[in-house]
């Protein structure tokens, strides 16, 4: 299953077939699709991440996130939709900040390359099994 935030792009998890020199590993992943504005992007590259057709996306539960914060669902969605405004500008005016997703990773920009990082712990929470091969891949 894959959480689309509008504005901003689609995190999902994919299982990949790695085929080792003894063995065949199957692991999942964690990735991401961005999905900006272009004007956003002038000079910036970014990793072409394709979220295979099969994962079903849903949209961002602002009710569920709201829940978790005591806040209601129409400040939590305004609050989300204004900081990735914010990000945006930011990107548009030749500002470079890291945006951080609390136990999932930061979506950085180094040399004009624009792309996500994951965090080791959010690898090895999708993937019990062959966790140093899910690491290697993401």
């Amino acid at each position: 299953q894959g959480v689309l935030v509008p504005g901003l792009g689609t995190f999902a998890v994919v299982r990949e077939q790695i085929n080792g020199t003894e063995e065949v590993y199957v692991v999942r992943r964690p990735v991401f699709q961005l999905d900006m504005d272009m004007s956003c992007l002038r000079e910036l590259v970014f990793p072409t991440v394709m979220i295979p057709g099969d994962i079903e996306i849903m949209p961002l539960d602002y009710w569920w996130l709201s829940q978790t914060n005591s806040l209601p669902p129409n400040m939590v969605r305004g609050c989300v939709e204004e900081t990735i405004l914010l990000y945006s500008f930011q990107l548009r005016d030749r500002q470079r900040p890291a945006f951080a997703f609390e136990n999932i990773g930061i979506l950085s920009c180094q040399d004009n390359v624009l792309c996500m990082q994951f965090h080791c712990s959010c690898i090895a929470g999708l993937e019990s099994q062959d966790i140093c091969v899910a690491l290697l891949l993401t």
